[in-house]
């Protein structure tokens, strides 16, 4: 059990049947009436963030979220599956749990998976990758005023915008959080 009065950012604990995360809080002492706890906090699961005030002396339960690194294998269907690294065992997860920058995840890349009491509910993608240009239109010399980019198709069929000068079979480095060409690697 924790109290509110212990709040820290990152503690999860659950409430109302949801699991939530402590994003910000705050110790308020007004002048007059009793001392309260303000705090953001995030719904793990759907991921919303809301503001609410606690009495310091309310208990909630602890809650415990699993993150592992686990091993993308392949895709059958609306189910992808997945490998834990430690004991080899593979678990499917819906399509629905996946957010939108798995789209640069290639077979056989490691992502983060979070799990309540078994269920999980989100998986995250590495940070950066480096995928191969697939298709892109050539880049016309002169064809440009500042900053010109066109579309291109990577090795997992996304699309990102990249610099004239990126052509087909060159790697790039990708900000899975944006979708965002970085450098041609």
């Amino acid at each position: 059990m924790i109290s509110a009065g212990d709040f820290r950012n990152g503690i999860t604990f659950e409430m109302d049947g949801n699991v939530y995360q402590i994003v910000e809080f705050q110790h308020v002492k007004p002048g007059k009436g009793a001392a309260f706890v303000r705090a953001k906090i995030r719904n793990v699961i759907s991921g919303s963030v809301v503001e609410r005030t606690f009495n310091p002396s309310e208990k909630f339960e602890n809650a415990y979220v699993e993150r592992k690194e686990m091993q993308y294998l392949y895709q059958d269907g609306d189910l992808y599956y997945f490998m834990d690294l430690e004991s080899y065992e593979q678990i499917p997860i819906s399509k629905s749990v996946l957010d939108r920058s798995f789209r640069f995840v290639m077979e056989n890349m490691s992502c983060k998976v979070s799990s309540y009491k078994g269920n999980v509910f989100s998986v995250e993608a590495p940070t950066f990758v480096e995928l191969t240009v697939t298709k892109t239109e050539p880049g016309v010399k002169g064809d440009t005023a500042t900053n010109a980019t066109k579309i291109a198709e990577v090795e997992t069929g996304a699309e990102i915008r990249v610099p004239l000068f990126v052509n087909e079979g060159d790697k790039v480095r990708i900000d899975t959080r944006t979708g965002e060409y970085i450098e041609r690697v």
